[in-house]
């Protein structure tokens, strides 16, 4: 798995002008191909008088999906620039239409090319991005009395506390980095006098 990916930190839309023809980019996260292709069918559907709407997406934090369509435009001219702009950039779960309406002036491959890819590279400059790293899931286990103090020493201390849960003892989930494992068990066990228990579980992303 990467360590790390970057995406668009939210959906919006960014609009050009080239020779007569507007390009409106729509950008947006996408977790998986379904969420990208609800985003491109709500877009096309928004903009069903548009002389084409050209779209690309990447999924998977490695970019295992990757996938693209012309969309009536000469093969090659739209869909496979906005992708490769979205590669370039080293952008994951991100989906990406280019709504094109035709403003009488014929641009040629080399025009279409660039105007596709550039729609993209213009959006993520004005939508903007964000890193995204992968973290190792783990649950700490410890006494009512010492839970308070600790949970606020972990959020102090820039730690990422995704849930607290309040039973016979107090389970607290967090996420580190994996290279932080060992040094973070070594300080559990100083801050609760070795009385806290401390399991490993499965990986998640979050913000860098």
């Amino acid at each position: 798995m990467q360590d790390e990916y970057r995406t668009v930190a939210g959906a919006g839309v960014h609009e050009t002008e080239v020779s007569r023809s507007r390009f409106l980019c729509a950008v947006a996260p996408a977790g998986d191909e379904r969420e990208a292709q609800d985003f491109i069918n709500s877009v096309r559907k928004e903009h069903a008088d548009a002389s084409h709407n050209c779209w690309a997406y990447v999924i998977g934090a490695d970019a295992s999906v990757q996938k693209a369509s012309d969309d009536g435009e000469p093969g090659g001219t739209a869909g496979v620039p906005m992708l490769q702009m979205l590669l370039r950039r080293d952008m994951r779960y991100v989906v990406a239409v280019v709504t094109r309406y035709f403003g009488g002036v014929k641009l040629g491959a080399g025009g279409l090319i660039r105007a596709y890819g550039g729609a993209v590279g213009e959006a993520l400059d004005a939508v903007g991005t964000r890193t995204r790293r992968r973290f190792r899931l783990a649950t700490i286990t410890v006494d009512h009395q010492r839970a308070g103090k600790l949970e606020n020493e972990l959020r102090t201390t820039g730690r990422e506390v995704r849930d607290v849960h309040y039973g016979e003892a107090v389970t607290i989930g967090i996420a580190l980095p994996d290279s932080d494992v060992d040094a973070f068990r070594s300080w559990l066990a100083d801050a609760t006098a070795g009385t806290a228990g401390f399991e490993t579980g499965g990986e998640a992303y979050g913000d860098a």
